[in-house]
């Protein structure tokens, strides 16, 4: 089964402010996401189709937004809680 994972501007603009140490965290629950794309949160609403998986990067929640279907996985977004939802939204629109 190939997956394909692609990434939106917005994700690189995001993964490239992390530190390298942060980024292999990040590569580890993207390999969780490819292995089972249910392991996040379908969201509703607004954010209909969208996936948010938690996890916790040192000691910070980061968020992982993305959208799939069973050949591809689209990342859209990364960050800490604080107003995630809302830039999520703008940037959707």
């Amino acid at each position: 089964m190939n997956i394909t994972v692609l990434q939106s501007p917005l994700f690189s603009r995001q993964k490239k402010k992390l530190y390298k140490k942060q980024i292999e965290v990040l590569d580890n629950e993207i390999r969780k996401i490819i292995k089972n794309p249910e392991i996040g949160e379908a969201k509703k609403g607004d954010l209909k189709g969208v996936w948010v998986h938690r996890f916790k990067m040192g000691s910070q929640l980061f968020l992982l937004a993305y959208e799939w279907t069973p050949e591809v996985i689209y990342l859209l977004a990364i960050n800490t809680h604080e107003g995630f939802y809302k830039r999520l939204k703008g940037y959707l629109k």
